[in-house]
């Protein structure tokens, strides 16, 4: 039986995922001589700000500040990219406390976070398991392109003009949308994914090859230079395996080929993608002990608390979205407050068991957006 089908068999609610993704994950810890770990996770199919942006600093870094800050820590990775200034932010605090840096991919990590890979000095992957090309990418006349496809097109552009004096009128709306600025951001953006690679990987990544300094820059300059070039890859997406990474020199240690790892790494990425089926979660920042989730579809309004009975409480409305009956739950902030007649008290495991047709709901999401809204916590 595979680990999804053993886990659809055995978990059958939010809280029996979460308990299970934990213990895994300081297996994980474990397997790796007892290495601090840190988790920076996506589900790639929500409608949401997935991408590696500077609203992920606060919880990144508040995580890390609780990690114990021994020799080695692992950050699993799985993202589709983002800010390459964002991950340098994310690296430098690393860094400061950390001396032996690995990034486990057990899915993908493209873009920003191949270049995040880049920083470590230890890169694990799977079979699936996929990096990405570094070219930066722009946004133009509400399209995003590849920073390097865009100016080779006005280099391309340019050229004409000079060969026949004269200038096609369908580039006019093209240039009319550009300023010089634009343009020198756009260059930026480019060299800016291109040095901090090659800075980490001879700062970090190379740190134990033996030769001098200039082999590996060369080295470094060659691996930044071919994950930067779209006129190879041909899309910001391709998926680079080991086997391609390994072609550009690169090291890439194969966690399959350590079995029982293997098994840690693989049961906890379903383990992700069944939180994330569950939940409204779409980021997930995680330790051993804690874990920061920002969620989706949050309600609209927020009831406020009202007196009853010299108790104040929530009356919450919910309706099952399985059989669209409605549910009164009630939220208290004492243990003495009586339930209401008719009324549900709000799950203390947020699971919620619909009294019309037993479907289970995870009320987490909804629990954790009133919570912050109201400032007091529902017991």
């Amino acid at each position: 039986m595979g680990i999804y089908s053993e886990y659809l068999d055995t978990l059958h609610n939010f809280e029996s995922v979460s308990n299970e993704r934990k213990r895994i994950l300081n297996k994980i810890s474990k397997l790796r001589g007892g290495h601090d770990v840190l988790v920076y996770a996506v589900d790639i199919n929500k409608r949401a700000p997935v991408s590696i942006d500077n609203s992920d600093i606060i919880p990144f870094t508040d995580l890390l500040s609780d990690l114990k800050g021994n020799e080695s820590i692992d950050i699993i990775l799985h993202t589709p990219g983002g800010l390459a200034d964002v991950v340098q932010k994310f690296v430098i605090a690393i860094r400061n406390k950390y001396k032996n840096v690995s990034v486990i991919v057990p899915g993908m990590a493209m873009s920003a976070g191949t270049i995040f890979s880049m920083s470590a000095n230890e890169i694990l992957m799977g079979k699936t398991s996929s990096l990405g090309p570094i070219d930066a990418q722009i946004v133009s006349g509400g399209k995003q392109y590849s920073a390097e496809a865009f100016l080779s097109g006005l280099e391309k552009i340019k050229d004409e003009v000079q060969k026949t004096g004269k200038l096609n009128p369908v580039y006019i709306p093209i240039l009319q949308n550009i300023t010089p600025g634009e343009l020198q951001e756009y260059e930026n953006a480019q060299e800016l994914s291109k040095a901090l690679v090659k800075d980490w990987l001879v700062k970090y990544k190379f740190s134990d090859w033996n030769v001098d300094v200039e082999k590996k820059e060369k080295r470094a300059e060659e691996i930044a230079k071919e994950l930067g070039k779209h006129s190879r890859w041909l899309t910001h997406s391709r998926p680079l395996g080991i086997e391609e990474l390994r072609k550009l020199k690169l090291k890439i240690t194969d966690y399959t080929e350590i079995p029982e790892l293997d098994d840690a790494i693989t049961r906890y990425f379903v383990l992700l993608a069944m939180t994330f089926d569950k939940s409204g979660i779409y980021k997930l920042y995680e330790t051993t002990d804690k874990q920061i989730a920002k969620f989706v579809n949050p309600p609209a309004t927020v009831p406020r608390p009202i007196a009853q009975e010299q108790h104040e409480i929530l009356n919450i409305p919910f309706v099952c979205p399985n059989c669209h009956q409605p549910v009164m739950l009630q939220g208290n902030f004492d243990n003495k407050t009586p339930t209401a007649p008719g009324a549900i008290h709000f799950p203390e495991n947020n699971i919620l068991v619909c009294p019309h047709c037993r479907a289970q709901h995870n009320l987490q999401a909804l629990r954790m957006n009133i919570e912050a809204q109201i400032k007091r916590r529902i017991l």
